[in-house]
């Protein structure tokens, strides 16, 4: 999956350097270069590589909760009214 990964930016790097060396003449299809690898990047090789760096981790630990900025804060998380401790 690496490979493929790395081949596909290169292939789309590859893309957009060649529309920009074309010619003066070939402006439409400097365009479609730049346009298709600029596609290429962000919409197939950019999904791939988050879910291969994702793989088997929570979602909930980079989210900026108010448990979570506590937590890096060092501050005791807060109670709220009803998570007082029983009375006996």
């Amino acid at each position: 999956m690496k490979y493929v990964i790395i081949a596909i930016v290169l292939i789309s790097i590859g893309l957009i350097i060649y529309g920009f060396t074309l010619g003066a003449g070939e402006e439409a299809l400097s365009h479609r270069y730049i346009g298709s690898g600029t596609l290429l990047l962000f919409l197939i090789a950019m999904p791939l590589f988050l879910i291969k760096e994702s793989k088997g981790k929570k979602f909930n630990d980079y989210m900026l909760t108010d448990e979570n900025v506590r937590k890096m804060q060092g501050k005791a998380p807060r109670k709220t009214d009803n998570q007082d401790t029983p009375k006996n």
